[in-house]
């Protein structure tokens, strides 16, 4: 089932959640407005006169009386303990020999390793094949290879692309428009 992403009232990305989801804050009128070209029909009971309920769902709304919903927000993207993120930001791409591979054959690298005090963190952090990962150890990133390229920190909205599944054209398109220069996604 498609995911519908949930804005704040200011258009800031707030969570992934799913089409029923959805379907309840419509039902609630607490969708203060959506956008996107694609519909969701979702059917429900039928009423006495054997009419069927529908509600459509837009794939991208926004909720009202939010302002709670942004304080709690995130403004550090985490992380985390699963590679998915970080290898999607890198592309797959091994930050030492340049090679694309494979999600099994791709491992992360703390540029300053942790057992020199490195930190778990976006900046600190690249992919890395298993093989130069290896024969990095914990060795400085000056005593090995140089970085093809530089780690850095996803935005809000980046965060959004590489954490959706089956993000469809509207979603990427509103995501990718607020997408810092910088970035690997564009």
């Amino acid at each position: 089932m498609q995911q519908i992403l949930v804005l704040d009232i200011a258009g800031v990305p707030y969570d992934w959640i799913s089409q029923n989801d959805a379907a309840t804050h419509y039902a609630a009128k607490k969708v203060a407005w959506d956008i996107g070209d694609q519909v969701f029909m979702l059917r429900g009971g039928y009423n006495k006169d054997g009419e069927q309920s529908r509600i459509f769902i837009k794939p991208i709304i926004s909720i009202r009386n939010s302002e709670r919903m942004s304080k709690n927000s995130r403004h550090h993207i985490p992380l985390g303990d699963g590679n998915r993120l970080l290898y999607a930001r890198d592309r797959h791409i091994c930050a030492y020999c340049g090679e694309t591979f494979p999600y099994q054959e791709l491992s992360r690298d703390h540029i300053l390793p942790t057992s020199r005090g490195g930190k778990d963190v976006w900046e600190n952090c690249v992919t890395a094949c298993k093989d130069c990962n290896h024969a990095k150890g914990d060795k400085f990133v000056h005593d090995f290879k140089p970085l093809i390229y530089v780690p850095y920190a996803p935005c809000r909205f980046e965060h959004f692309i590489l954490s959706g599944r089956n993000v469809i054209a509207d979603q990427l398109e509103y995501l990718s428009a607020k997408l810092p220069r910088h970035s690997r996604l564009l």
